[in-house]
Formats: C-alpha cells, sequence, structure tokens
C-alpha cells in the first residue's frame, strides 16, 4: 500500500494506491499560517481505518517552492560569488569578492578576509538568515566556498554552496541555482519538517520520499539540504500521474490547472519533453536537470483585477475563491456564475463578480465570460509561444534527441480541481480533442505514488593521486590503473547496477549518465593527470499504469 501526498499553493491532495487503484482520497485546502496542522489533518484522516502496517511507501510531491518563485514570496539572499577576470556578472543582488581559482582547480589568488567581513555584517544588519556562495570553477576546488562558509555559519542556519548544486560546469546557471536553492530552503525545510513530525505522531516510521524535478524520487532529509531539486516536484508529480492515467502516444499538450498555478507540458510521440541543461523558471536559468515544463501564475483561486479598465489575473493568489469565504473575485467565481461547477455559493460568487461588472459595465454573467476567455486566452498565448521556442531548435525527450521533430500537438489532457470545468473553453480556443483522465482531481498526488525511486551514486576518479572514490557506497581505496571518461562512465553504471536492492523489485529498471567531467591537472607545463568525476542514477518513470 502507498501513501502519496502533493502539496500545492490551494490544497492538499492525498491517496491510497493499493493494488493498482486508488482506495482512498482526500483533498484539504492548505493553511501557511498552520501548516503541520494542515498535513496532520489530511494524513490523519487519510490513513482512518487504514492498517499501518500495510503501508510500504510514503511518496510526496509539493509546489511550495514552485509557487513561491512565481509569487516572488522567497526568502531574501545573501549571495557572495567570486568570479575572477574575464567575466562579467551583471547581478545586483551579488555581494563579489576578489581572488579567483583556475579552470585547473588552483586557486590563483586569495580573497582577502575583511571583505567576507564586511559583507556577514551587512547581512545581520539587514536580517538576511538565507546565504548562497558561489565561487568560479568551485566544482574543481571548493576551498574558498568552504572557506567563506567556515567564517559565516555560526551567524547563519542556511548556507548554500555552488558546488554542491551540480558538478556540471555554467557559472551562471550555479549562480542562479544556488541562489534559488537558499531562497526556498528555509520555506521547503518547514514543509519536509511538519510533514515528517506529522508520520512521527501517527507511529509511521518508514522513510519519506519526495519527487525531483526530473520526475525520480529523493529522500526528503537529503532535499533539504537541496531543496531546488524539488522545485519542479509538484509539476513532475502532475506529468507523471497523467502518463500514468492515460494512453497518449502522439504529440500532446497536458496541462494541470491547479489553484495558484496552471503547469504546461509537452509530449513528444507520448514521450515527455526534457530540460538536460537545466530548467528555466521566471528568469533564472538553472542546472537543474528537469521534465520541460512551464508554470505560470494562473489558478482557479487567482486574484481577478481591472488594470486600466481591463481584466488582469494572477499572478498571485491571496484568497480562496469568494464562493467558499473569500475575500476577492477568482477564476473559479466565475465558473460558479457560469454555472460550470457547483462548488461553494454561487451568491457570494455573483457578488464578487458584480463588483468588477459595474465597473466595466457589463452584466455579471457576460464579466464571468470576459475573466474565462482571459483566463484561457492566457494559456493559448503561453502554449503558442513555447511551441515556436521548441520547434526552433532539436526536441529533447526524456528518451533521446530527435533532431528533425516539429511537434504538433493532436490533443490536450487536462487535471487539477478545475479541469472538467475550463475542458469545453479549452476544447474551443485550441480545437483540439481535450481528455480528462479518471481521478483528475488528483493526478498529482497519483504521479507521486507511482513514480520510481531512483538511486544516486558518483564516482571520483583522480588518476594522479590513484584515488577511487564512491562515496555513496563507502567506497575509498586507491587504483593501479588510468581511466579515461569512458571507462569511468561504464564502472558507474555497473557500480550502480551490482549495488541496486530495488532490482528485486523491479527488473526493468534503466540507469543513465546524469553528469560527465575530466579535466586534466597541470603543474607548470607538465600533465599530471586527470580528475574525473561521474554521477549515474535510476533513469526516472513510472512503476506501472493505472
Amino acid at each position: 500500500m502507498i501513501i502519496a501526498l502533493d502539496m500545492g499553493g490551494t490544497n492538499i491532495d492525498a491517496v491510497i494506491l493499493k493494488d493498482n487503484k486508488v482506495i482512498k482520497v482526500i483533498k484539504e485546502p492548505v493553511d501557511f499560517n498552520n501548516m503541520f496542522n494542515s498535513i496532520w489533518d489530511v494524513i490523519s484522516s487519510l490513513l482512518e481505518n487504514v492498517n499501518k502496517d500495510d503501508i510500504s511507501k510514503v511518496n510526496l510531491s509539493t509546489t511550495i517552492s514552485t509557487n513561491a518563485i512565481i509569487e516572488n514570496k522567497t526568502n531574501k539572499v545573501g549571495l557572495i560569488i567570486q568570479t575572477g577576470p574575464g567575466l562579467i556578472i551583471n547581478n545586483n543582488d551579488a555581494y563579489k569578492i576578489s581572488g579567483y581559482t583556475d579552470h585547473r582547480g588552483v586557486v590563483v589568488s586569495s580573497f582577502n578576509d575583511n571583505e567576507v567581513i564586511k559583507i556577514k555584517d551587512i547581512f545581520i544588519k539587514d536580517n538576511i538568515k538565507d546565504i548562497a556562495i558561489v565561487t568560479k570553477f568551485s566544482t574543481r576546488n571548493n576551498e574558498t566556498e568552504l572557506k567563506i562558509k567556515s567564517m559565516l555559519e555560526n551567524n547563519f542556519d542556511n548556507i548554500t554552496l555552488g558546488h554542491l548544486m551540480s558538478g556540471n560546469l555554467n557559472f551562471p546557471r550555479r549562480i542562479n541555482t544556488a541562489y534559488l536553492n537558499a531562497s526556498v530552503k528555509d520555506i521547503f525545510i518547514s514543509f519536509a519538517e511538519n510533514t515528517i513530525k506529522s508520520f512521527k505522531q501517527l507511529n509511521i516510521d518508514i522513510p519519506i520520499n519526495i519527487l525531483k524535478a526530473d520526475g525520480g524520487v529523493m529522500d526528503i532529509s537529503d532535499a533539504k539540504d537541496l531543496p531546488v531539486q524539488t522545485i519542479m516536484s509538484g509539476p513532475a508529480a502532475s506529468l507523471m500521474g497523467t502518463l500514468g492515467l492515460t494512453n497518449i502516444n502522439t504529440d500532446a499538450i497536458i496541462l494541470d490547472i491547479g489553484g495558484t498555478t496552471t503547469d504546461i507540458f509537452f509530449l513528444a510521440d507520448g514521450i515527455p519533453l526534457f530540460e538536460p541543461t537545466g530548467i528555466n523558471i521566471k528568469e533564472y536559468k538553472t542546472l537543474v536537470r528537469s521534465i520541460y515544463s512551464k508554470s505560470i501564475g494562473l489558478g482557479g483561486d487567482s486574484l481577478v483585477k481591472l488594470v486600466n479598465n481591463k481584466i488582469e489575473i494572477g499572478p498571485v493568489r491571496l484568497d480562496k475563491a469568494a464562493a467558499l469565504g473569500g475575500k476577492y473575485p477568482t477564476p473559479t467565481d466565475a465558473l460558479i456564475v457560469l454555472n460550470k461547477t457547483n462548488l461553494g455559493n454561487i451568491d457570494l460568487s455573483n457578488k464578487a463578480i458584480s463588483k468588477l461588472a459595474n465597473e466595466i459595465n457589463l452584466s455579471i454573467k457576460e464579466t464571468a465570460k470576459l475573466i474565462v476567455d482571459t483566463f484561457i486566452k492566457t494559456i493559448k498565448d503561453e502554449v503558442d509561444i513555447l511551441l515556436k521556442i521548441i520547434n526552433s531548435k532539436p526536441v529533447y525527450t526524456i528518451k533521446e534527441i530527435l533532431e528533425n521533430k516539429e511537434l504538433d500537438p493532436k490533443s490536450i489532457a487536462v487535471i487539477g480541481a478545475s479541469a472538467n470545468a475550463f475542458s469545453s473553453f479549452l476544447e474551443k480556443s485550441f480545437n483540439l480533442e481535450v481528455l480528462i483522465p479518471k481521478n483528475y482531481e488528483v493526478a498529482n498526488a497519483i504521479g507521486s505514488a507511482l513514480a520510481i525511486t531512483t538511486k544516486e551514486i558518483n564516482l571520483l576518479i583522480n588518476t594522479f593521486l590513484k584515488t577511487y572514490v564512491v562515496p555513496e557506497l563507502g567506497i575509498n581505496k586507491k587504483i593501479n590503473k588510468n581511466y579515461n571518461l569512458k571507462e569511468a562512465e561504464e564502472e558507474a553504471l555497473k557500480l550502480l547496477d551490482e549495488h541496486l536492492t530495488l532490482r528485486s523489485n523491479d527488473s526493468n529498471l534503466e540507469l543513465e549518465v546524469l553528469e560527465s567531467n575530466s579535466f586534466s591537472m597541470v603543474d607548470g607545463f607538465y600533465t599530471k593527470g586527470e580528475n574525473i568525476r561521474v554521477k549515474v542514477q535510476v533513469k526516472p518513470g513510472l512503476t506501472r499504469k493505472m
């Protein structure tokens, strides 16, 4: 029996899966002022009259980090960067220090300690609690980042180091990734600890996992250090859930219309598109490997307002729908007025929409229709833009690169609480068949339940020092041969395959190389050996379809 929860910006969805069937569903609103009670109430209700000994796995997903970024509700970050010569980083939020490490990993020039002390004092004065430290080529030598951390750690709890974000080289993306990791860390830790606490108080002591942006699952305790890996956790769950509930083998669009955001995905011949370099979220290009998706601040509970006498929706959600006692008009209220859903109190929706109607001199129903049309047009415009971008370059899917592929969607699969209510409007706007899967309201939680638990290992080889290290497996030994990068990749995949306890449960698991880097170590004019780093993991996917 699998327990799965998805915590969105509006609701917590929870399901129990047993023998490939959904046997129980709970959907409750989130109270962010008392997150523990919200999570506790949902888990307690879900497990009522359930034998806890039958629970084999707990998987979670959340849009909490994604929504915080989209809605500009992240924590302020103290960002320290060391660029070195030849690179200009235009980031007004960053404090730059002197010195640099070169491409060989050699610290050519050290920073001045007084620089860091002054920056620390500024952060304390400005009450900044979340710090990110990123130095160029820190993946080849993390000495400078660690030294700066040692000077700050007595004053700040949450410190993110750039070299831990990814082994791949891309300094601007590394800065963005570390910055976002720091900005959502406090928010994510609160969610994680409240979730862990809820299960412990129910005497459920089994590993709790959370979905990553690539659709794989990691331990929630590990995610507290790297919450950036969960930035697209909620969207990844939505996609995995849709794939598990449908059988689409053509080009398609997938929409998850939530209360706070709408997530957009694409399938090429039924296979999800992928961002191998790293996901882009808002203006940030990151190193987070992710399913290709776009989250926009547009949901059923988004604020509807008039700007220059025109309807604008989102990107913020200030309250629940007026029909449910909220203070402001929302797209959900417009759907209620149009009799597309019978949620809540229609009189309250009419009252909320009437205030807008009076200002633009339309009837309540005309205004409601205008709100829904604006909502759908915003999605359609975004999809059209994304398709142009996708079709202007090679198409990457989770399986392969499709060089000459041009995406031409034949259908739209829609999930989320208001999917059915919006379906007829989407069909008319896109002129495509709209598919509404079974259990569409909790498809994201189902996606969490069905996702494969991935295992990751890192192989580190230094041919000069003759060292061979795999931290996750406790391997630290001397070697007598020189490896090249291809041999190291093969070795890492072989090691992961040999140590996979998951093999006994699923013989169809695929392995993949996540990162693969090699650089020469030079002393003077002489090469002293190769420093090789390879990261491999179980490829994300579904344990089964529903």
